[in-house]
């Protein structure tokens, strides 16, 4: 077997300890993620992610709030996007779930706390290696992001999204952010801070997420944002 046909068989089998890793070679891997991602994902239907902390107990109340979000957003035909994980994410699945309602997980390989919840749909489960590329499925396919109290990753996602509507690189869709306690402190720096001390974002920035302290609230925004539309769930 030359290297050429090497390549491509460790290409169409994912063994990528058969191709030494390089900045190049490694393309082949991040494009065979995107692809699977694309291919799983192309028809899910309208969906809305859930965020939070990998590291939230069942006994914790935002646990117990995004399974209400994510039950109340299936009564209404929209499928669940989580993280794949524990905690937050798995709570969001959960919903989902237990309310007959389409669970996506979109899991990250990590050495340590993160492993796929037992209540995503087993066809709608994909494993990423990449966060980049995983973001990438976050932006694609939902049509809003809920954000419960997390920690760098969920600020991560967030913040992606905002950067990404406030440029206009993609199309503005609802940001919700979950508990005035959690959050208070994070908005009162960027609205005195990064805005009227230093005026690196506008007013009107402000206006690309909303805060809120209930799942009704939560998955209302939702709903209100897009009554202008005729979404027709196509799982």
């Amino acid at each position: 077997m030359n290297s050429e046909e090497k390549i491509r068989n460790a290409f169409e089998n994912k063994d990528w300890q058969e191709i030494k890793v390089t900045d190049s070679w490694q393309i082949f891997k991040i494009m065979a993620e995107f692809v699977d991602g694309f291919e799983k994902l192309a028809k899910i239907g309208p969906c809305v992610s859930i965020f939070g902390s990998a590291r939230t107990k069942e006994n914790n109340v935002y646990y117990k709030m995004a399974e209400d979000i994510a039950r109340l957003l299936t009564e209404r035909g929209y499928g669940v996007i989580s993280g794949g994980g524990p905690g937050i994410m798995e709570a969001a699945n959960k919903g989902a779930y237990q309310a007959g309602g389409k669970s996506v997980g979109l899991n990250i390989e990590l050495p340590f706390e993160q492993f796929h919840n037992k209540y995503i749909d087993r066809d709608k489960l994909l494993e990423f290696d990449y966060f980049f590329v995983r973001k990438v499925m976050f932006m694609k396919y939902s049509q809003g992001f809920i954000v419960l109290p997390g920690g760098f990753g969920t600020l991560d996602e967030m913040f992606e999204a905002l950067t990404l509507i406030q440029t206009g690189k993609i199309a503005r869709f609802p940001i919700v952010l979950v508990g005035t306690s959690y959050w208070k402190g994070l908005i009162d720096w960027v609205k005195e801070t990064m805005l009227l001390k230093e005026h690196n974002i506008n007013e009107e920035d402000l206006n690309l997420f909303r805060l809120v302290d209930t799942a009704e609230d939560a998955a209302e925004h939702i709903f209100r944002f897009y009554d202008k539309y005729v979404l027709k769930p196509n799982f």
